[in-house]
Protein backbone atom coordinates (compact mmCIF):
# COMPACT_ATOMS: atom_id res chain seq x y z
CA UNK A 1 0.00 0.00 0.00
CA UNK A 2 1.27 3.62 -0.61
CA UNK A 3 0.93 5.17 2.17
CA UNK A 4 2.63 8.91 1.13
CA UNK A 5 4.77 10.61 -1.66
CA UNK A 6 6.94 12.77 -1.39
CA UNK A 7 9.09 14.14 -4.83
CA UNK A 8 8.60 16.59 -7.65
CA UNK A 9 6.03 17.56 -9.80
CA UNK A 10 6.26 16.93 -13.70
CA UNK A 11 3.14 17.70 -14.86
CA UNK A 12 -0.24 19.37 -13.69
CA UNK A 13 -3.27 18.54 -14.89
CA UNK A 14 -7.40 20.06 -13.52
CA UNK A 15 -7.53 16.91 -11.15
CA UNK A 16 -4.15 14.99 -11.32
CA UNK A 17 -0.65 15.92 -11.01
CA UNK A 18 2.66 13.56 -11.94
CA UNK A 19 5.23 13.13 -9.38
CA UNK A 20 8.32 12.04 -9.77
CA UNK A 21 9.52 10.19 -6.50
CA UNK A 22 13.18 8.69 -7.18
CA UNK A 23 12.81 8.39 -10.72
CA UNK A 24 9.21 6.79 -10.88
CA UNK A 25 6.40 8.91 -11.80
CA UNK A 26 2.88 8.34 -9.67
CA UNK A 27 -0.01 10.01 -11.40
CA UNK A 28 -2.41 11.72 -8.22
CA UNK A 29 -5.73 12.64 -8.45
CA UNK A 30 -6.90 15.31 -5.73
CA UNK A 31 -10.28 17.41 -5.21
CA UNK A 32 -10.32 20.79 -6.74
CA UNK A 33 -9.23 22.29 -3.29
CA UNK A 34 -6.38 20.14 -2.81
CA UNK A 35 -5.03 20.93 -6.45
CA UNK A 36 -5.18 25.05 -5.41
CA UNK A 37 -2.81 24.28 -2.84
CA UNK A 38 -0.07 22.53 -4.98
CA UNK A 39 3.41 23.91 -6.12
CA UNK A 40 3.88 24.39 -9.94
CA UNK A 41 5.94 22.70 -12.00
CA UNK A 42 9.40 20.94 -11.14
CA UNK A 43 8.72 22.12 -7.37
CA UNK A 44 8.07 19.49 -4.21
CA UNK A 45 5.19 18.33 -2.78
CA UNK A 46 4.23 15.74 -0.64
CA UNK A 47 0.74 14.03 -0.12
CA UNK A 48 -1.29 11.30 1.84
CA UNK A 49 -2.15 9.00 -0.78
CA UNK A 50 -5.13 6.16 -1.28
CA UNK A 51 -4.87 3.46 -3.60
CA UNK A 52 -8.00 2.38 -5.46
CA UNK A 53 -7.60 -1.20 -7.44
CA UNK A 54 -9.92 -3.23 -9.57
CA UNK A 55 -9.56 -5.59 -11.74
CA UNK A 56 -9.25 -3.21 -14.76
CA UNK A 57 -8.16 -0.23 -12.73
CA UNK A 58 -5.63 1.70 -10.36
CA UNK A 59 -5.42 4.72 -9.39
CA UNK A 60 -3.62 7.26 -6.44
CA UNK A 61 -6.16 9.66 -4.73
CA UNK A 62 -3.96 12.18 -3.19
CA UNK A 63 -4.65 14.34 0.41
CA UNK A 64 -2.60 17.12 2.33
CA UNK A 65 -3.70 15.62 5.70
CA UNK A 66 -4.38 12.18 7.19
CA UNK A 67 -7.93 13.29 8.74
CA UNK A 68 -8.83 14.03 4.86
CA UNK A 69 -7.67 10.57 3.75
CA UNK A 70 -9.57 9.10 6.67
CA UNK A 71 -12.66 11.06 5.42
CA UNK A 72 -11.79 9.84 2.01
CA UNK A 73 -11.88 6.49 2.68
CA UNK A 74 -14.89 6.26 4.61
CA UNK A 75 -17.08 8.51 2.09
CA UNK A 76 -16.16 5.69 -0.56
CA UNK A 77 -16.97 2.98 2.03
CA UNK A 78 -20.93 4.47 1.72
CA UNK A 79 -22.98 2.63 -0.85
CA UNK A 80 -23.45 4.30 -3.93
CA UNK A 81 -20.38 6.80 -3.19
CA UNK A 82 -17.18 6.52 -5.71
CA UNK A 83 -14.10 8.11 -5.78
CA UNK A 84 -14.83 10.53 -7.86
CA UNK A 85 -18.01 11.82 -5.70
CA UNK A 86 -15.91 11.82 -2.82
CA UNK A 87 -13.30 13.87 -3.80
CA UNK A 88 -16.32 16.21 -5.04
CA UNK A 89 -17.58 16.40 -1.99
CA UNK A 90 -14.02 17.45 0.41
CA UNK A 91 -13.44 19.75 -2.68
CA UNK A 92 -16.44 21.71 -1.89
CA UNK A 93 -16.57 21.21 2.35
CA UNK A 94 -12.64 20.01 2.92
CA UNK A 95 -12.16 17.55 5.17
CA UNK A 96 -13.61 19.99 8.42
CA UNK A 97 -16.56 21.00 6.78
CA UNK A 98 -17.13 17.69 5.93
CA UNK A 99 -16.97 16.67 10.10
CA UNK A 100 -19.34 19.20 10.74
CA UNK A 101 -22.03 18.69 7.81
CA UNK A 102 -21.88 14.92 9.07
CA UNK A 103 -22.13 15.37 12.83
CA UNK A 104 -24.93 17.96 12.61
CA UNK A 105 -26.47 15.29 10.20
CA UNK A 106 -26.47 18.47 7.30
CA UNK A 107 -27.22 16.25 4.44
CA UNK A 108 -27.80 19.52 2.54
CA UNK A 109 -24.59 20.48 2.85
CA UNK A 110 -23.50 17.32 1.58
CA UNK A 111 -25.67 17.94 -1.42
CA UNK A 112 -23.97 21.04 -2.53
CA UNK A 113 -20.89 19.17 -3.87
CA UNK A 114 -21.08 18.25 -7.47
CA UNK A 115 -23.36 15.05 -8.84
CA UNK A 116 -24.67 14.72 -4.75
CA UNK A 117 -28.15 14.09 -5.14
CA UNK A 118 -30.52 14.35 -1.81
CA UNK A 119 -30.57 10.20 -1.22
CA UNK A 120 -26.63 9.68 -1.49
CA UNK A 121 -26.33 12.58 0.98
CA UNK A 122 -28.80 11.17 3.16
CA UNK A 123 -27.26 7.98 3.16
CA UNK A 124 -23.52 9.57 3.69
CA UNK A 125 -24.61 11.22 6.89
CA UNK A 126 -26.68 8.28 8.07
CA UNK A 127 -23.76 5.67 7.68
CA UNK A 128 -20.94 8.02 8.72
CA UNK A 129 -22.34 10.13 11.93
CA UNK A 130 -21.24 7.61 14.51
CA UNK A 131 -17.46 7.80 12.37
CA UNK A 132 -17.36 11.54 12.71
CA UNK A 133 -16.40 11.57 16.03
CA UNK A 134 -13.37 9.79 15.28
CA UNK A 135 -12.13 11.39 11.84
CA UNK A 136 -12.62 15.25 13.64
CA UNK A 137 -10.21 14.01 16.67
CA UNK A 138 -7.20 13.54 14.30
CA UNK A 139 -7.17 17.15 13.33
CA UNK A 140 -3.98 18.74 13.86
CA UNK A 141 -0.70 19.94 12.40
CA UNK A 142 0.79 16.43 13.00
CA UNK A 143 -1.55 15.32 10.87
CA UNK A 144 -0.48 17.34 8.24
CA UNK A 145 1.87 16.65 4.77
CA UNK A 146 4.67 18.64 4.16
CA UNK A 147 5.86 20.74 1.18
CA UNK A 148 2.48 21.71 0.10
CA UNK A 149 3.33 25.07 -1.60
CA UNK A 150 0.91 27.44 -3.11
CA UNK A 151 -0.34 27.60 -6.92
CA UNK A 152 -0.85 30.56 -8.41
CA UNK A 153 -1.92 33.80 -6.72
CA UNK A 154 -5.64 33.73 -7.82
CA UNK A 155 -5.93 30.60 -5.74
CA UNK A 156 -5.32 33.01 -2.66
CA UNK A 157 -8.89 32.73 -1.16
CA UNK A 158 -8.72 28.94 -1.12
CA UNK A 159 -5.20 28.60 -0.12
CA UNK A 160 -5.24 30.42 3.31
CA UNK A 161 -8.88 28.40 3.61
CA UNK A 162 -6.84 25.30 3.65
CA UNK A 163 -3.39 26.77 5.43
CA UNK A 164 -6.10 27.88 8.25
CA UNK A 165 -7.22 24.16 8.53
CA UNK A 166 -4.50 22.84 10.58
CA UNK A 167 -4.91 25.02 13.60
CA UNK A 168 -8.82 24.87 13.37
CA UNK A 169 -8.91 21.14 13.22
CA UNK A 170 -6.06 21.24 16.45
CA UNK A 171 -8.65 23.21 17.95
CA UNK A 172 -12.13 20.69 17.57
CA UNK A 173 -9.70 17.80 18.25
CA UNK A 174 -8.56 19.14 21.53
CA UNK A 175 -12.06 20.45 22.51
CA UNK A 176 -13.30 16.69 21.78
CA UNK A 177 -10.88 15.38 23.81
CA UNK A 178 -11.57 18.29 27.25
CA UNK A 179 -15.47 16.90 26.10
CA UNK A 180 -15.11 13.01 26.68
CA UNK A 181 -13.15 13.66 29.62
CA UNK A 182 -15.76 15.39 31.18
CA UNK A 183 -17.99 12.65 30.35
CA UNK A 184 -19.74 13.66 27.54
CA UNK A 185 -20.39 10.59 24.65
CA UNK A 186 -19.15 11.17 21.47
CA UNK A 187 -21.96 11.72 19.34
CA UNK A 188 -22.91 14.42 21.51
CA UNK A 189 -19.98 16.07 21.83
CA UNK A 190 -18.79 16.06 18.02
CA UNK A 191 -22.39 17.52 17.14
CA UNK A 192 -21.46 20.77 20.10
CA UNK A 193 -17.92 20.93 18.88
CA UNK A 194 -18.99 21.05 15.23
CA UNK A 195 -21.83 23.54 15.91
CA UNK A 196 -19.46 25.71 17.85
CA UNK A 197 -16.89 25.71 15.50
CA UNK A 198 -19.42 26.75 12.48
CA UNK A 199 -20.94 29.69 14.71
CA UNK A 200 -16.84 30.36 15.46
CA UNK A 201 -15.06 29.37 12.78
CA UNK A 202 -11.83 30.77 14.41
CA UNK A 203 -12.28 30.13 17.89
CA UNK A 204 -9.96 28.63 20.11
CA UNK A 205 -10.06 25.40 22.19
CA UNK A 206 -10.93 26.86 25.19
CA UNK A 207 -13.84 29.24 23.28
CA UNK A 208 -15.16 25.88 21.67
CA UNK A 209 -15.18 24.10 25.09
CA UNK A 210 -17.10 27.02 26.61
CA UNK A 211 -19.85 27.17 23.84
CA UNK A 212 -20.32 23.00 23.16
CA UNK A 213 -20.46 23.07 27.10
CA UNK A 214 -23.46 25.59 26.76
CA UNK A 215 -24.76 23.33 23.74
CA UNK A 216 -24.98 20.49 26.30
CA UNK A 217 -26.20 21.76 28.83
CA UNK A 218 -29.77 20.43 29.84
CA UNK A 219 -32.73 22.52 28.17
CA UNK A 220 -35.31 24.23 30.75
Amino acid sequence: MIGKLTGRIDYRASDHVLIDVGGVGYLVYCSDRTMATLPGTGQICALYTDLLVREDLMQLFGFPTLAEKEWHRLLVSVQGVGAKASLAILGTLGPDGVGRAIALGDWNAVKAARGIGPKIAQRIVLDLKDKAPGVMAMGGPVAQATGVAPAEAGDAAVIETIRATAPVATAQADALSALGNLGYGPSDAAAAVAQAAGEAPDADTATLIRAALKLLAPKG
